[in-house]
């Protein structure tokens, strides 16, 4: 079976190695740790490769040897890294986790000189465009650094200009930016905004309500085409043409949630580019963010497209 798509996707943002730690408990007492590679964009970059999509990624990498690795990495997953560039003087950003007895955890991040900070807005020209059909935009980015806004209004205004399809995620992190700083850039992005993926607790955060009247109303005032709330365990809900629609979540035993969204995020914008019905692209984003959380880590979950037909299908699996 072919698995590749003559759609692309874009996102841009930054890169991080992530620590995990081999014991629980304060990071403190944990003396060994496992490397691993994150990132929201990239994730969702990787999740969108993997899923057949020609998938690129815009970003900075320190020109050291956890650069090499996350570079290495992402360029095996099959993304377009033409527009990744290796920096002096700014180290690869860092992600380290601490988790309690509990499942509790922490994460600490080492990103205050992020590579990412070198991209300027006159680097983004409209030849990155090219062959691309979706455009996604998360919040981790126009949290690193104020700046960073200008960036993404440029990436906007050349989308909109070659009519591609804008897509915009919260991911909300409030170790970088304040809600009151969030707030600010979310609403200033919303009126460009074709596609709003977001989880129910962040809209909640952002607008102070996550009843459906009052997202509703967000979307009938920001003219945003399809809102979509990921809700975890209790599924998916989205709205558009003027009515919402549920989808259930489909059972499983989660051991890590991280990255479950970018994959979902992933998910959807797929079935959407083939063309999936309003029921079906939920259905589809759901399962993909199911599947991520049966592994940890936080991208290693993410699904091969055939991977998630079985699933959605329940296709037994041959296993000798």
């Amino acid at each position: 079976m072919n698995l590749s798509t003559n759609f692309g996707i874009l996102t841009l943002g930054d890169a991080m190695i992530t620590l995990n730690p081999a014991t629980t408990g304060p990071l403190r007492f944990v003396s060994a740790f496992e490397r691993k590679v994150g990132g929201a964009e990239l994730n969702f970059a990787i999740g969108c490769a993997r899923l057949g999509l020609r998938s690129k990624w815009i970003s900075r990498l320190g020109k050291d040897e956890f650069g090499r690795a996350i570079y290495t990495f992402v360029k095996g997953e099959g993304v377009d890294m033409t527009d990744v560039a290796m920096v002096e003087g700014y180290p690869t950003s860092l992600n380290v986790k601490e988790i309690r007895e509990d499942g509790s955890g922490k994460t600490f991040y080492y990103r205050h000189q992020s590579p990412v900070l070198t991209l300027e807005p006159e680097e983004i020209k409209a030849e990155m465009f090219e062959g691309i059909d979706v455009v996604h935009l998360t919040g981790v980015f126009l949290a690193i650094h104020r700046k960073n806004m200008d960036i993404v209004q440029k990436v906007i205004s050349i989308a909109k200009e070659k009519g591609i399809i804008i897509s915009f995620d919260p991911n909300i992190r409030l170790k970088m930016w304040s809600i009151e700083e969030a707030r600010t850039a979310y609403h200033t992005l919303f009126p460009d905004i074709d596609i709003l993926l977001t989880g129910r607790d962040e809209i909640k955060s952002i607008i102070g309500s996550d009843e459906e009247k009052e997202l509703t109303s967000l979307a009938e005032r920001y003219s945003i085409g399809q809102l979509v709330i990921k809700d975890g365990a209790d599924g998916s809900a989205l709205y558009a043409d003027g009515q919402w629609l549920h989808k259930e979540a489909f059972p499983v035993k989660p051991v890590d949630t991280v990255g479950a969204g970018d994959g979902f995020d992933a998910g959807y914008l797929y079935s959407l580019l083939h063309g999936y019905g309003p029921e079906q692209r939920l259905e589809l984003a759901n399962a993909v963010g199911a599947l991520v959380t049966t592994v940890s880590g936080d991208n290693e979950g993410l699904p091969l497209l055939e991977e998630v037909l079985s699933f959605i299908n329940k296709e037994a699996v041959v296993e000798r």
